[in-house]
């Protein structure tokens, strides 16, 4: 492109997506938003229940594979990933969770001044237009909507009950001052329909002239001139672009793809670029390590009465009801998608019987469906369930590219369970899980235990169960980490450390992983960026 733009932002997801709506906010501030995948058109993107959908689309997914994890059996396992407009946050599960307070408080802790709690939440609240209003904590002004679950349900509660009858209390918001308890999750919904990045940031600038937005372009690296970013480089319609930037090269291209770009840049391990005949341009080896994620053990259950979704989809007239319900309130299961309540606990216990966590170690999802994946077809018979993550893993993978081809998927080794903490406590959450699904409210919902079922009697089996049916929750993270220490990627503004004029603003920035669904940590850190990035600009002479 022979014009030239103040900032070019690579990726169109939870984060690139504010970025490039806030900076063009200033007419005067040229902006180019690179996104590989399509517009965001598909109805399935828009309803929630099109999850399902979303989950398998080659054209708005890049359904990746991980590496072979030893830790796993040497499993696949599958990574969902969004390719289109939003990013995954046109195909996640729609929950809004910030983390913990205490997530942030680490943070700054380890050296990343301006990330503690106090210091983020404001950007939280300003990114929000919280159903419940401007209540303590919230904000009812910001572009994301995030909506109440309106029609309570049978087995969800059944479920909140249960969760008080071992010690859990039930919490009205898992974003208050508390996360600890169980509830309803509120959902990046309004009336029926999806609120991804794209819907909440994007479209209402669409119109700016002062910003371009490419789709289908398909970045291949960053335009170095010297030890400054002054471009990116992406194919397109299958003919190789440039184009140049006389402010700063942005990537929010997501923890697997944004330290890619940088390994294939000559920003990376000498020892992989030159494996692959890379030049090295800065010797950065911690770009595409500190891989974590959450894993998910999903338990499921036969329930005793047909109030599943299951029900309701194995029929033609229960399909209509569904459908009915949300063309005329935008209401039920196809307002929702998958999971509706849920709970955070401490499930590690110590020899003395008492937590080992000073806060929730474990997240739940449950589902009024059942299927043997994410996204899957659902079983023919009454189900439901109760997925657990351990929220803050030990384990550390790492990202590799395989090539010097940028349209080569890179590899992905996520190296789950790898330490006796982590193992321990998902093996923990299973049993947490349990011990919900026979306390008295919710034991009357149950008929059986369909996964892992009562052959999965003691900690070894459990743990068995975990390597063999383990999978992402989707919330890979950490890969360009920011700090202070010589192996951090990215400084405590987002920059790269090394490197003019280029910065990496999306989960992989985070030095550790958030407890909880990362969809709203990525929109808080994309909306502090831009204001570190005006500030920073101020200041250039």
């Amino acid at each position: 492109m022979s014009e030239v733009f103040d900032h070019i932002v690579v990726g169109a997801g939870s984060a690139g997506c504010v970025l490039a709506a806030r900076l063009s906010e200033d007419p005067g501030t040229r902006v180019l938003l690179l996104e590989a995948g399509p517009p965001d058109r598909s109805p399935w993107i828009h309803l929630p229940i099109g999850y399902g959908k979303t989950m398998w689309s080659p054209e708005l997914n890049w359904c990746y594979q991980t590496d072979p994890d030893p830790n796993m059996n040497g499993r696949r396992i599958y990574w969902p990933r969004g390719k289109t407009l939003g990013g995954s946050s046109s195909i996640n599960g729609l929950i809004y969770i910030r983390g913990q307070q205490e997530d942030y408080d680490h943070w700054a802790a380890l050296g990343n001044t301006g990330w503690s709690y106090d210091e983020v939440l404001p950007y939280f609240v300003k990114s929000e237009n919280n159903q419940r209003g401007a209540i303590a904590l919230h904000g009812d002004a910001g572009p994301l909507r995030v909506s109440d679950i309106g029609a309570r349900h049978e087995l969800i509660e059944a479920f909140i009950a249960g969760a008080g009858e071992i010690g859990v209390p039930a919490t009205s918001d898992f974003n208050g001052a508390r996360q600890e308890g169980a509830g309803y999750y509120q959902l990046t919904t309004h009336r029926g329909l999806r609120v991804s990045a794209a819907k909440a940031y994007l479209k209402p600038a669409r119109g700016r002239p002062n910003l371009r937005v490419e789709t289908g372009a398909f970045a291949s690296g960053v335009l170095l001139e010297g030890r400054r970013a002054v471009g990116v480089r992406w194919r397109q319609d299958g003919i190789l672009r440039e184009a140049r930037c006389r402010g700063e090269v942005l990537l929010a291209a997501g923890a697997l793809q944004s330290p890619q770009l940088l390994q294939l840049s000559g920003i990376g391990p000498p020892a992989l670029l030159a494996e692959h005949g890379i030049p090295v341009v800065h010797d950065a080896p911690g770009v595409g390590e500190n891989l974590q994620d959450h894993l998910q053990i999903r338990l499921i259950y036969e329930c005793t009465k047909p109030i599943t979704t299951n029900d309701q989809l194995r029929t033609w007239w229960g399909q209509t009801r569904l459908g009915l319900q949300w063309l005329l309130a935008r209401s039920g299961p196809l307002a929702v998608g998958i999971n509706q309540g849920g709970c955070f606990l401490r499930a590690l216990r110590g020899p003395d019987g008492l937590p080992v966590a000073t806060t929730p170690d474990i997240q739940f999802h449950v589902a009024t469906l059942s299927a043997d994946m994410a996204g899957g077809k659902v079983h023919p018979f009454s189900g439901f369930t109760m997925s657990v993550c351990q929220l803050r893993p030990e384990s550390r993978g790492r990202v590799r590219i395989r090539s010097a081809d940028p349209f080569e998927p890179p590899s992905m080794q996520p190296n789950y369970l790898a330490t006796e903490l982590d193992r321990r406590t998902a093996v923990a959450g299973m049993q947490a899980a349990r011990a919900i699904a026979a306390a008295p409210s919710m034991r009357p919902y149950v008929r059986r235990e369909v996964k892992p079922g009562p052959d999965a009697a003691d900690e070894a089996a459990l743990l068995a169960f975990c390597r063999d049916n383990g999978a992402t929750i989707f919330h890979p993270s950490g890969t360009c980490r920011m700090g202070v220490d010589a192996a951090a990627v990215l400084d405590p503004r987002l920059r790269v450390r090394g490197i003019a004029a280029l910065r990496v603003i999306d989960c992989s920035a985070m030095p550790t992983l958030v407890s909880g669904n990362t969809h709203a940590p990525a929109v808080m850190m994309a909306e502090k960026a831009v204001d570190m990035i005006r500030e920073d600009a101020r200041r250039r002479p």
